[in-house]
C-alpha cells in the first residue's frame, strides 16, 4: 500500500496521511452509522449503551447535548455494534497499510470514534498514545481515519514531528491522573505543531509515542475519526486496555510469532476511565 518514502516519512516524522484508505462504498457506510447513533442521541440526555466489555456506556455526549443540538462526541468500541466499522477495521487499505508500518503480523488493540459537533467545544488535550496504553515495545499505531473532511478550522489533529524519539512526558499532576502533558510544555508544542488533515476517506498513521493533541471545531461542519490501534504481533500490552474489546489481540494481518520483544522504556502506569471516556480525565487538566 505505501511506497518506500512514504514508510520512511512516517519512522522520520512519526506520523503519516494517506488518502484513500477506504473505499466509497465503505466511506458511506461509516458516515451512514454515525449519522444514526447521532440522531439516536437526541433521545438520550445521558451516555447509554452499557453493553459493553466493561459496562462503561458506549455512546458519549459533550456538555451542552441535547435533542435540539445533539452533541454525540464518542462511541466506544464501534465495531462491536456495527458491521461497517468492523468491516474497515479488518479489511481496508488503512489495515493493509498498518502492515507496511509495523508489519508483516499485526494484532487489533481497541477501537472508538472521536467526533467533534458544531458547537460542542470539544478539544484534546495533549499526550502520548503509549502512556495510556504502553507495550512490551512500541510498534503500535493509532490509525485516524477520517469520516468527515478534516480541514484547518475544525479541529484538526495537531502533532509535533519528530517527537516519538523523544521522551515519554508524565501525564499526571500532583498525584492526578489527568491525561495531559505539563501545560507549560503543551504551549512550546503547539506552536510547534502541525496540522493533518485531508478529504474524508483518507487516514492518518500515528507512532503511539507522537506527541499530539487539537483545538476546537471552529466551523459549522462535524469532524468525525474513526480511531483504531494496532500492534506489532510481538508488542505485548502491558496495562489493562483502557477500551476494552472482545476482539482485542485479534491477528488481523500476517501469521502469529509466539514471540515477545521487549524494549528499554520507563512510564507511569496509567489510571483506568472510571466513566465513559478519557475526556473526563483530561478536564482534570483544566
Amino acid at each position: 500500500m505505501l511506497t518506500d518514502e512514504q514508510v520512511a516519512s512516517f519512522h522520520h516524522n512519526g506520523w503519516l496521511v494517506m488518502a484513500d484508505a477506504v473505499t466509497g462504498e465503505q466511506l458511506a457506510g461509516l458516515q451512514a452509522d454515525f449519522a444514526a447513533w447521532s440522531e439516536e442521541s437526541r433521545s438520550h440526555p445521558e451516555p447509554w449503551d452499557h453493553d459493553t466489555v466493561d459496562g462503561r456506556p458506549r455512546f458519549d455526549m459533550a456538555a451542552g447535548h441535547s435533542a435540539e443540538q445533539p452533541l454525540l462526541r464518542r462511541v466506544n468500541d464501534p465495531v462491536a455494534v456495527s458491521d461497517i466499522y468492523l468491516d474497515v477495521m479488518r479489511n481496508s487499505a488503512m489495515t493493509d497499510a498498518v502492515a507496511d508500518l509495523i508489519g508483516p503480523n499485526i494484532r487489533f488493540h481497541h477501537s472508538k470514534i472521536n467526533s467533534k459537533q458544531p458547537g460542542s467545544g470539544t478539544a484534546v488535550r495533549w499526550h502520548q498514545d503509549f502512556a495510556f496504553t504502553p507495550h512490551t515495545n512500541d510498534d503500535v499505531v493509532t490509525a485516524l481515519l477520517m469520516v468527515d473532511d478534516v480541514t484547518a478550522e475544525n479541529g484538526p489533529l495537531e502533532v509535533l514531528s519528530g517527537s516519538h524519539k523523544g521522551p515519554i512526558h508524565s501525564i499526571w499532576r500532583d498525584g492526578v491522573f489527568t491525561g495531559a502533558i505539563d501545560p507549560e510544555l503543551e504551549a512550546g508544542f503547539i506552536d510547534q505543531s502541525v496540522q493533518a488533515i485531508g478529504p474524508a476517506g483518507s487516514v492518518c498513521f500515528m507512532h503511539t509515542r507522537l506527541l499530539h493533541g487539537s483545538a476546537p471545531n471552529q466551523t459549522d461542519l462535524p469532524r468525525t475519526l474513526f480511531i483504531c490501534v494496532y500492534s506489532a504481533d510481538d508488542a505485548v500490552a502491558v496495562t489493562p486496555n483502557p477500551m476494552p474489546t472482545a476482539l482485542s489481540g485479534e491477528l488481523v494481518r500476517g501469521e502469529a510469532t509466539n514471540r515477545i520483544r521487549m524494549i528499554d522504556y520507563e512510564v507511569e502506569r496509567p489510571e483506568l476511565p472510571a466513566t465513559t471516556s478519557f475526556f473526563d480525565q483530561q478536564d482534570r487538566a483544566e
